[in-house]
């Protein structure tokens, strides 16, 4: 309950805001991708001007994210390591458990039998 309200409080302001945004912001605007030429329909694309707001908004978020990702390799490879010497301890650590339980075993049998 409380993660959803604050997911409310978070996420209904951002939305407002980005209504916003896009009902002051939908005039047509063309960017073109020849510098030499601005003219040229081949190398140009008209669209509102808040779609190319929000494309920017995602492709900061993704190279953003991609980048974090990358320098946190590291960390994520160390708790890989660490887990599996974690698992291979408490192995190790049942194994002897299980000898010691044994060894307990076959030194009350003959005790027993005298």
């Amino acid at each position: 309950m409380v993660k959803k309200l604050i997911n409310i409080i978070i996420l209904l302001p951002i939305a407002i805001v980005l209504i916003v945004l896009s009902v002051a912001n939908r005039q047509s605007v063309t960017m073109a991708f020849n510098p030499f030429q601005p003219s040229d329909s081949v190398l140009s694309v008209s669209a509102p001007f808040f779609i190319y707001l929000f494309a920017a908004l995602i492709l900061g978020m993704i190279i953003g994210s991609a980048a974090t990702w990358w320098k946190q390799g590291k960390h994520r490879k160390k708790a890989r390591q660490t887990a599996r010497e974690a698992a291979r301890w408490q192995s190790e650590a049942g194994t002897q458990r299980r000898r010691a339980e044994e060894l307990a075993e076959q030194a009350v049998v003959p005790a027993s039998s005298h």
